[in-house]
Order: C-alpha cells, then sequence, then structure tokens
C-alpha cells in the first residue's frame, strides 16, 4: 500500500493541495486547487501529466475553508484507491518567536498562532482554519505546520532588529521575513542544478503577487525585504511594501482613518492596483497602454532594482540572482529590465535564454553575475518536512 502525504497551502479566498509519496517526494501523483471560497468554490484536480482528473463547482452559501478542507481530504481518499494517506502538512506564513522550525499541530499550537493574526492577517486565519478542521473531524491524521518565517531565523540579530525601545524587540517586534519555505526549496535546487554557486552570494527573487527578495551566502538567510509583517518591502499585486511611517500617520490624522481602513488600503488597495488603478495582475498590466499601467511597472523593477543593491551591500557583492515565482518565473519583460537596472553588478542577459527560459542559465556568457530562473514549489520541500517530522 502507497503511503501518501497531503501538502494544504491555504490562501484568503483559495486552497492549494497536492498529494505526494511519503518516501519520494519528486513524485506527486496529484495537485489541485479550490478557489473562489466564498464566492464562487470550484475545485480543480490534475494527475502528475497536468491532465485534468475532477471538477467541480460548489454552492457558495456555507462553504468556507473548513468545507473546502473536507472536500479536500475525501477527495485525497478516493483517489488514493490503493493508498493512504499518513500525514498532512501545511504552509503557514507567520511562526513569530516561538516557532522556527516545523511543529506538529495541536490545540495549543493553533491557539499560538492563532494569536500572531495581526501580523499576517491575509493569511494567518486561513492557514489555521484548514488545521482546525482536520483536527476535529479526522484527529488520526497527523498534521505538520512548516513556517514561511522560519528561514530567515538565521540571520543575525542586527538584521532583525528595528531602532525602537527594546521592550518591543522583547515582545517580538522585529524584521521576520517571508515566503521562507520558497526560498529553502530554492536554494536546495540551486545546489543540484549549480552546485558551486549555491554557497556563494546569491540573492533570489520571489516575485509574484506577494513579492520579496532574499540574501543568501553558505545557502542561509542574511537579510530580506520583508519584515514584521508580509506587506514591508517590494511593491506587490495589492500590497504597497515599505512605506514611510509618517505617511500612515498623515492618513489617520488627515483623512480619520483607523487601524482597520489602514490594514485595508495597505493590504489590499495598493501595490500595482493602487498605483495603476487597473490591476494587481502584471499580465493585464503589460497588456494595458495605458501610461499609468506603465507607471505601475516602472515602480515595480525601480524597487526591486534599489533592493537588490541592499541585499548586495548585506552580502558584501553579489555573484548569482535567481528569479522565482509567478512574475519571476513566467514574465521575461521584468527580468530583462531588472537586470538592466543591475548592470552596476555586472550582470547582463543572453535575450534569447531570457525570452525561452523554464527553468536554467538565463545570463551571458560574459555576465558577472549568474543569473537563473527556477520554478518555485513550496508544496514539495513541504511534503519532505513533513515526512521527515513523520519518520
Amino acid at each position: 500500500m502507497t503511503k501518501s502525504i497531503a501538502v494544504i497551502n491555504a490562501g484568503s479566498s483559495s486552497i492549494k493541495f497536492a498529494i505526494y509519496d511519503a518516501s519520494d517526494d519528486a513524485r506527486c501523483p496529484f495537485r489541485g486547487e479550490v478557489e473562489g471560497i466564498g464566492v464562487k468554490p470550484h475545485l480543480r484536480v490534475a494527475d502528475a501529466a497536468g491532465a485534468g482528473v475532477e471538477e467541480r463547482s460548489f454552492d457558495p452559501q456555507g462553504f468556507d475553508h473548513e468545507t473546502a478542507t473536507h472536500e479536500i481530504l475525501g477527495l485525497a481518499h478516493r483517489l488514493l484507491v490503493e493508498g493512504s494517506v499518513v500525514g498532512v502538512g501545511h504552509r503557514v506564513v507567520h511562526g513569530g518567536l516561538k516557532y522556527a522550525s516545523p511543529v506538529r499541530v495541536t490545540e495549543a499550537v493553533l491557539d499560538d498562532l492563532a494569536e500572531l493574526t495581526p501580523l499576517a492577517p491575509l493569511h494567518e486565519p486561513h492557514n489555521i482554519a484548514p488545521m482546525r478542521a482536520i483536527l476535529k473531524a479526522a484527529p488520526q491524521h497527523p498534521q505538520i505546520a512548516c513556517f514561511d518565517t522560519a528561514f530567515h531565523r538565521s540571520q543575525s540579530n542586527v538584521a532583525q532588529a528595528f531602532a525602537l525601545p527594546r521592550r518591543f524587540a522583547e515582545e517580538g517586534v522585529r524584521r521576520y521575513g517571508f515566503h521562507g519555505l520558497s526560498y529553502e526549496y530554492l536554494v536546495s535546487r540551486l545546489k543540484e542544478l549549480a552546485p558551486e554557486l549555491a554557497g556563494g552570494r546569491v540573492v533570489f527573487a520571489h516575485l509574484g503577487n506577494g513579492a520579496s527578495l532574499c540574501a543568501m551566502k553558505h545557502g542561509r538567510s542574511v537579510a530580506s525585504t520583508m519584515g514584521l509583517t508580509a506587506v514591508d518591502g517590494l511593491v506587490m499585486g495589492p500590497r504597497c511594501g515599505s512605506i514611510d511611517p509618517g505617511a500612515i500617520l498623515y492618513m489617520m490624522q488627515r483623512h480619520g482613518m483607523d487601524a482597520a481602513a489602514i490594514e485595508d488600503l495597505i493590504y489590499r488597495q495598493s501595490g500595482l492596483l493602487g498605483v495603476s488603478g487597473i490591476s494587481s495582475d502584471m499580465r493585464a498590466l503589460r497588456a494595458s497602454a495605458d501610461p499609468a499601467a506603465k507607471e505601475a511597472i516602472a515602480l515595480f523593477v525601480y524597487r526591486i532594482v534599489r533592493e537588490i543593491g541592499s541585499l548586495a551591500a548585506a552580502l558584501g557583492g553579489i555573484d548569482t540572482l535567481v528569479f522565482s515565482a509567478g512574475i519571476g518565473e513566467r514574465d521575461a519583460s521584468t527580468r530583462a529590465e531588472v537586470v538592466e537596472g543591475s548592470r552596476w553588478t555586472g550582470a547582463r542577459l543572453d535575450s534569447a535564454r531570457n525570452d525561452h527560459c523554464g527553468e536554467g542559465l538565463i545570463s551571458a556568457d560574459n555576465s558577472s553575475v549568474s543569473v537563473w530562473v527556477i520554478p518555485t514549489d513550496e508544496e514539495r520541500l513541504i511534503a519532505r518536512h513533513t515526512a521527515a517530522m513523520l519518520r
């Protein structure tokens, strides 16, 4: 009988899931997504070859993350005719000070994580909901929580510190960094593709609807663009990225905005969406002739280029630049513009490689910086951690 691990990656209106062979995380026979939760729920599942195996829609009334989780577990058991799910791994965005490595899920752990909701309001409640649902309905399934913040705990105290009174640092107000599961997977993949580069000075660019950069040396996180929350750093789809705290005080005082209104503004109304007034989707902005779309793209690229300079300073130089996530993997124009803006590093692209790359080297032969595209796979890394914890 085949033993499998289910991986659940829950977002605000969707749950991505995948099923892996517990003894070989390279084998993923099924993966899918329930999207449109709360609006128009729809489930799609594909096999290892990408062929659809099941597709269904649901009545949105009463269909929440808990309901979606039950559907996913039931589906997993139906698909694994000659196997069984022996564990469930989850992506959790914020682990706070307490959780710096994967942990077995208990009610006490979930209570701890719920207290971190103000630090990740878009993610933490939805990360927790499937875990609570499984703990209640199927407690025989061991669950492992894997944290996006954990990878960055290798950073120095200086890199994690804010210049605030010490009492705030002692209660956990510090730079955590995010997308850690993605970065951990990417450095492991770079070790396979180019082991001579993976231990050097590498800047990884996770560019998607959420976006960040991470500086690594010897395969360990040295600095990140994200901070206490996942709204800091780069311009993102609907998130503003770095902002002068004085601007927030101004909006509160001048426009009477309270904390909830500010949260909605910086998490849901800003970024590419706010600057363009069109969309948070890079594909829509690239297709638009509106000058505001071009301005949004220019700001997105400008901030990446500036932060590459910052992280190169933290590393004492840069040897390798790696693009990943939705925009980083699929938008050749963004990659070209970022590398062009970083010419001072000695980085040069090979246009043909950049235009036709799914994974691999895209820099020119005379480039001083090795530039790569590597698709990320957070779910596979979660499966790997879950299997290790169960062993």
